[in-house]
């Protein structure tokens, strides 16, 4: 594990951990096999029973400016002790992106009220809502799978946070008309 510095404009040096996957050169581009960015791999929490099914949540967030990105990253570390000992997690992994100010979760539970009672428990609920204001663009999107498929990998998530940013856009433009 290598441990490169991430410092935002006038933030101290940060080490961050590291494994190696592939970046593209766009912002919102998910990541991927290849290149090293700071990476807390798949962790299994709970081992579920080999015919259940698990519900995924997948996000993208995207802060504000560079001088956010130290800040969130610390932040969600927080949020990271507390999925490894929550009650219905099965697994979950972060992709820190801080060049990009972007960050990827993408994590797998018993069920939709797990996952919701981990987003209201803290310190989850009082770190997002203090980084609220730092946020630029978040995507989310959420599926189930057999447990039997876990630990996830990112391929998937890449393409359901796509589309899931693509039908937000369209929700957002509003219908299209016909000229």
């Amino acid at each position: 594990m290598s441990l490169p510095l991430a410092r935002a404009r006038g933030a101290p040096f940060v080490a961050l951990p590291c494994r190696s996957v592939r970046t593209t050169d766009t912002l919102h581009s998910p990541p991927e096999e290849g290149s090293a960015v700071p990476t807390l791999p798949w962790t299994t929490v709970n081992a579920p029973a080999p015919d259940a099914e698990a519900v995924v949540m997948a996000s993208r967030l995207e802060v504000r400016s560079f001088a956010d990105v130290p800040r969130f990253f610390l932040r969600s570390l927080a949020a990271w002790k507390q999925v490894r000992s929550a009650p219905g997690a099965y697994g979950a992994s972060l992709v820190a992106q801080p060049l990009k100010r972007t960050f990827w979760t993408l994590s797998a539970w018993e069920d939709r009220q797990a996952l919701y009672a981990y987003a209201k428990a803290e310190p989850h609920r009082s770190v997002m809502n203090g980084l609220r204001s730092t946020m630029s663009r978040s995507v989310f999107t959420f599926w189930q799978v057999p447990a039997a498929e876990l630990p996830l990998d990112w391929a998937d998530a890449r393409h359901r946070l796509a589309e899931q940013e693509r039908r937000d856009a369209e929700r957002a433009d509003g219908p299209a008309t016909a000229v």
